[in-house]
């Protein structure tokens, strides 16, 4: 058995380093070729030529290297001259699955003039408030090469204002996109709807101070764990474990503590301490809701109560 081990873990091995030693772009081009055995169960060398232009030699090239390297992931049907899964297919490549669900969807390619066309027949949710690209991408362009943006911003709280900030990383908390930036009006470090930014401009010359960073993001850099359960109410327990891909009757989540209140409201997680909100729409406690302690995102977190100082 130790033999057998050793030998599956050597043959992974040499895999990953034969696929390592392909060119990034024949490597995307077979891994197309699996994506389609491996989620729609046949591929056409006309499928590989118009997702990525290449010529008809080029593609019977990559369908032979792909067939040399996994020779029991693919076959050729012919009947319907194209290629089929194989009966002992094992995937040699990484296919996550939030990726391959938007691919399914979504379709592949980058979408200029809405080319890309889903895979399979898929209904989505309605996305109701879209950024605009024209502020989008001044703000993204701010991210990628350190720099700071002017924004026109307008919230609940503060009503409407005008402010610099420091922009490092996009937040989408399942509902809306948000910046996570430093504020240099406020001096700290905050999250910004992006559908509330009426104007953005990148501000060329003007440098991020250390302090604004995001090293110095104490929110942002802090991990919490997280142990979410079956909520004690509700009545099928193993059928909300199996939803959730729980293991030992819980999920265990690594969040930073920035977003960790956006994702405990867009699941519904009942995060009082007694598990006491009511209503068939809490599937999820929270059973360890002290780790959310010093969190500042937690004022989002149904039912948590900050602890009295």
């Amino acid at each position: 058995m130790e033999s057998l081990q050793c030998q599956t873990m050597n043959n992974a091995t040499k895999t990953s380093t034969t696929i390592e030693a392909l060119s990034y772009a024949q490597r995307e081009r077979l891994f197309f070729i699996e994506f389609r055995l491996y989620f729609l169960g046949d591929v056409r060398r006309q499928d590989l030529m118009k997702r990525f232009g290449v010529a008809p030699a080029v593609a019977t090239r990559d369908f032979a290297q792909y067939r040399d390297m996994f020779p029991d992931n693919i076959s050729f049907d012919s009947r319907s001259k194209c290629y089929v899964i194989g009966d002992a297919f094992s995937p040699a490549f990484n296919h996550l699955a939030e990726r391959v669900l938007t691919a399914l969807s979504w379709g592949f390619g980058d979408g200029i003039g809405g080319s890309s066309d889903p895979l399979l027949t898929c209904e989505l949710p309605k996305i109701l408030n879209q950024p605009s690209m024209a502020i989008l991408a001044p703000i993204t362009r701010a991210v990628h090469q350190q720099k700071v943006v002017s924004i026109d911003y307008t919230s609940h709280t503060s009503g409407y204002s005008s402010r610099e900030i420091a922009p490092f990383a996009l937040v989408n908390d399942g509902l809306r996109w948000h910046i996570r930036a430093f504020d240099r009006k406020s001096k700290e470090f905050r999250d910004f709807v992006i559908t509330r930014v009426l104007k953005s401009q990148l501000i060329e010359d003007n440098q991020i101070l250390h302090h604004e960073q995001s090293a110095a993001d104490i929110q942002w850099n802090r991990i919490v764990e997280l142990d979410l359960v079956p909520h004690p109410n509700q009545e099928y327990l193993e059928i909300i474990e199996n939803d959730y891909g729980m293991t030992g009757g819980a999920l265990h989540l690594k969040l930073r503590a920035a977003i960790a209140g956006y994702v405990l409201r867009q699941w519904i997680v009942d995060c009082s301490s007694g598990h006491s909100l009511q209503g068939k729409e809490y599937r999820l406690w929270l059973r360890n809701h002290l780790a959310l302690y010093g969190v500042s995102s937690a004022k989002l977190a149904p039912g948590y109560e900050f602890p009295e100082v």
